[in-house]
């Protein structure tokens, strides 16, 4: 529900969100124009997520509207969607929005949100690159005054030669003079005035009273009605494909909130609530992608002026949706006029902001392997596909991860029969250890067991022949996770079909019951399992003097 309303915040709350509502509309109309819907679908995305998430969220300054990675994967959605079924992909991919929104809300449901953003920095930082280049390599035809030449990055880059030919200089003109507005404004300009809004103004006054009008590319009449609603559609061949892309929008919406939120936080010194802000950035895309508006997650950049203005609750939210629907409603015939080369230049510096330069910068201080997994990412989501990129990525990096955690857990197993110092055992086990004269084995393990130290026990399970009875000590292990319990299984197996006496110390209750349950033949049982390695060892001793 709403977030407090706090009268000794309300004028900041105001400041804010108008503040955010003047940085909204440029960037509403320009992600509307870059999706191929249309402004009216980005200013649609704007209001109905941003209104949303603002009364349902749990991150209470985030302002949430369509951003650059979601409408480049909207944009991907639409071309597919489009290609595969000419009549109705428009409608089936605002039918992905609202299952997008559905998935967030069952997140959100089943408390997932502190898990989202539980990924490799590294898969993280490529994917956002690719998107910041996506989003720039996208804008080259309108910056120049072509029409776009369609079939994505590949379809632009192979086109290339013959945009350049046909440059249109005026247009060209009016992008350069975009960018040299966004890049080289004086930061204590913006402070008061957004330079994306003095980009819109100045060079739409120029392109209509400096130069020839005539051959400008515009965005035309934008239609200022209420949106009609757009019924879901789909077959039932089409229902996995839609599946797949609503699952990777919806996540990537979680992923930008959730980090946007982290941003939010560090500002207000305050902590969201992410599972609460998954429901309310669901429900706002449910209702975007029911009444044709693009999708939306939590904005960095309107965020943050939000909180820098000074607000410090939801109401600036909403007061952003207010001010933006009254600009909008209002001057809907001047934003007509606005070129669509100027629109290509607010998307290029924003796609520019996405590329992740901390990263880039020092990719060649951290290890090759986060450095090539960045790359590989960065490379597959500009010129494969943004799925395959964020799964190979996670792939790779993950078995890199398992594998350094592996290197460094079989470090912690032990087989020994005599006294070991590095052995955390006391004075008494010590001496208990060393009375069995070498026909004792024991097995230390600690820590969290996971499958790839499987190999490391293993190589230790030769000694077994050797000795008379097998101690394997699980007292401080954390976590025992199944291929780790199976390899103990066979382990004592292994030992007990040689005539060997097998002692298991585990403290930890589900532990000992995962062991025994897993156990088909019963050949693990109860009186194997002991809650000290004293007890353990003293056994040991009676059945070497028996």
């Amino acid at each position: 529900m709403f977030n407090l309303f706090n009268l000794s915040t309300i004028r900041g709350d105001i400041l804010g969100g108008a503040t955010a509502a003047i940085v909204s509309l440029p960037l509403a109309l320009t992600f509307g124009v870059a999706s191929g819907l249309g402004p009216e679908a980005g200013i649609y995305g704007a209001l109905l997520v941003g209104i949303f998430a603002a009364v349902f969220g749990g991150t209470p300054t985030l302002i949430s509207e369509p951003t650059g990675p979601m409408t480049v994967l909207m944009t991907a959605v639409i071309a597919s969607l489009i290609a595969s079924d000419p009549e109705n992909g428009l409608a089936m991919a605002f039918t992905v929005v609202m299952l997008a929104g559905c998935f967030q809300m069952l997140f959100g449901a089943f408390k997932l949100g502190k898990y989202i953003t539980l990924m490799p920095y590294s898969v993280v930082s490529g994917f956002m690159s690719g998107i910041g280049c996506i989003l720039i390599i996208m804008q080259i035809a309108p910056a120049i005054g072509q029409a776009s030449p369609g079939g994505g990055v590949i379809g632009t880059l192979t086109a290339l030669p013959d945009l350049i030919g046909n440059v249109q200089f005026t247009e060209l003109a009016l992008f350069a003079a975009t960018l040299a507005i966004l890049f080289l404004m004086p930061k204590k300009w913006t402070r008061y005035v957004p330079a994306q809004l003095i980009a819109l103004i100045a060079i739409s006054l120029a392109s209509l009273y400096l130069v020839d009008s005539d051959d400008i590319r515009r965005i035309g009449e934008v239609s200022v009605g209420l949106p009609s609603i757009i019924l879901p559609s789909f077959s039932a061949e089409q229902w996995q494909t839609m599946i797949v892309d609503a699952l990777v929008l919806g996540m990537l919406g979680c992923i930008d909130s959730m980090l946007t939120s982290v941003i939010a936080d560090n500002l207000t010194r305050s902590e969201h609530k992410s599972n609460k802000e998954l429901m309310g950035q669901g429900l706002g895309n449910l209702m975007s992608g029911l009444f044709g508006g693009l999708p939306g997650a939590g904005a960095t950049m309107g965020t943050v002026v939000n909180i820098q203005s000074g607000a410090r609750t939801a109401w600036s939210g909403l007061t952003r949706v207010i001010v933006l629907a009254v600009g909008v409603y209002g001057a809907a015939s001047l934003i007509s006029t606005i070129p669509l080369a100027l629109l290509a230049g607010i998307a290029v510096k924003v796609g520019v902001d996405i590329l992740d330069w901390s990263f880039i910068k020092r990719a060649h201080r951290v290890s090759w392997q986060s450095t090539l997994i960045m790359y590989a990412v960065l490379s597959l989501t500009v010129l494969v596909d943004l799925m395959v990129a964020v799964g190979i990525g996670l792939f790779v990096a993950n078995i890199i991860i398992i594998e350094k955690l592996s290197q460094s857990q079989s470090k912690q197993i032990k087989a020994i029969s005599d006294m070991d110092d590095e052995l955390p055992l006391s004075k008494s086990e010590r001496e208990l250890l060393n009375q069995g004269k070498g026909q004792i084995l024991y097995f230390y393990l600690s820590g969290p067991m996971i499958f790839g130290v499987s190999k490391a026990l293993s190589r230790e399970r030769a000694a077994i022949a050797n000795h008379k009875v097998v101690v394997i000590d699980l007292s401080d292990v954390s976590l025992l996770d199944d291929t780790i319990s199976l390899s103990i299984e066979n382990m004592a197996i292994e030992a007990m079909s040689n005539n060997k006496t097998v002692r298991i110390v585990c403290k930890l209750d589900a532990s000992k019951q995962k062991l025994i349950s897993m156990n088909k033949e019963n050949l693990l049982t109860e009186d194997m399992f002991v809650h000290s390695r004293e007890d353990a060892l003293n056994q040991a001793i009676e059945h070497l003097n028996d």
